[in-house]
């Protein structure tokens, strides 16, 4: 498995990854607003993605960051690569790319109560990384309950 800044290439492979978790997260694969998105975030070399020797992405990665806030904006794994460790990797090349202290890195998932907070393994997976659960977030597209999730960076 390779990380690397995604490029315009991988437009489709976002879509892709977004097709698998829309039952999750609500539409993105029609939406434009999620177009916009992920091409700004490639043309600001913002976007990580996880490859290997096959067609399709193993994951991807949209990062941003607020003065010394830094934020995962959107991170989905393939449903053939969850568990393999690909997670953990885009996380680390984007804060070893990214990340300076103080401050926090925040990112904001599934709320304790929504379908996908079990489901998904995503609130584990923060957990797992160091992030806390912080305070209550605006609720998903799809109405879902949703949670910020902070990690210091020192």
């Amino acid at each position: 498995m390779i990380v690397r800044l995604a490029g315009d290439e991988d437009f489709p492979g976002f879509l892709g990854l977004a097709a698998q978790v829309e039952h999750w997260f609500g539409p993105m694969v029609e939406e434009v607003g999620f177009h916009d998105a992920v091409r700004e975030h490639i043309r600001r070399s913002r976007a990580l993605v996880a490859v290997s020797s096959g067609p399709e992405l193993l994951g991807g990665l949209l990062f941003g960051a607020e003065a010394s806030t830094h934020h995962v904006h959107w991170l989905v794994i393939s449903e053939k690569a969850r568990g393999k460790g690909v997670g953990r990797a885009l996380m680390a090349d984007a804060t070893r790319r990214w990340v300076r202290g103080p401050g926090s890195i925040e990112v904001v998932t599934f709320g304790a109560d929504h379908p996908g907070a079990v489901a998904s393994g995503a609130r584990v997976f923060y957990e797992r990384l160091g992030f806390a659960p912080a305070e209550a977030a605006d609720p998903g597209p799809e109405g879902g309950p949703r949670q910020t999730y902070r990690r210091t960076v020192t």
